[in-house]
């Protein structure tokens, strides 16, 4: 977790199939495995995100976050709002991977996204989450429908659950509206799982996306029930 250009991580082997294979093999299909390695985060918040297309295609994937609050806590006069302080995940330790250094990126998970056509880079879709470490889980699970069917349209914006940083036990959050079936299921495998209700739900994050269809061109918005955000289109 650090600028790559620093700090290599060997991408290859991390995405090769014979990896993922490995991985997969230690996954019990039966039994929970809790606190998998490597390594637990830290868990933070205070995220902004918007999400702009044209007509022609161009996006804007835009997303800012104070961080620790009120970020730095240092407010430009007569201008009301608060600097942010993601430079704090760096370390002042030279031997660190994500030591400070000048045009260094810190890691974090502010991460918005545009997803593209693999043969002309053309528009697929422009949209990020918003939520600490749910961030990274929210965008694997708001794209997996779109692998498997294509279309937007055909699944709920949804991130039905939350594997807690911060917990060394693999606590997994479950948002309401899942089955009580699947719960139970999920508890006799050994997950320790809290179903979350009400304004809690903000833990599996907000988002927004907008997605071209690409034969028509038009463009379909949706903003996250979970939070205040609005679709809108200017003509």
């Amino acid at each position: 977790m650090a600028d790559p250009a620093f700090a290599p991580a060997p991408l290859e082997a991390l995405l090769s199939k014979e990896y993922a294979a490995q991985r997969r093999r230690m996954i019990d299909p039966r039994r929970a495995s809790l606190d998998v390695r490597r390594g637990t985060p830290v868990s933070s918040s205070g995220t902004v995100y918007l999400s702009v297309v044209d007509g022609e295609g161009n996006a804007c994937s835009f997303i800012n976050s104070n961080y620790m609050g009120f970020g730095t806590g240092i407010v430009p006069r007569g201008w009301g709002f608060s600097l942010q302080n993601r430079g704090h995940n760096f370390s002042l330790d030279a031997q660190h991977p994500n030591a400070l250094a000048p045009g260094k990126r810190p890691y974090h998970t502010i991460i918005p996204a545009i997803v593209t056509y693999e043969g002309d880079n053309a528009l697929y879709a422009s949209f990020g989450v918003m939520g600490g470490y749910m961030q990274p889980q929210g965008h694997t699970q708001v794209l997996r429908p779109w692998w498997m069917t294509a279309s937007i349209r055909r699944q709920p914006w949804t991130c039905p659950f939350c594997i807690e940083p911060d917990d060394r036990d693999g606590r997994v959050l479950l948002e309401e509206g899942i089955s009580p079936k699947a719960l139970a299921e999920l508890a006799a495998m050994g997950h320790p799982v809290d179903l979350v209700t009400g304004m809690g739900r903000s833990a599996f994050g907000r988002g927004q996306v907008i997605r071209r269809d690409p034969q028509t061109g038009v463009l379909c918005a949706g903003s996250d029930p979970r939070a205040d955000g609005c679709a809108m289109s200017l003509i």
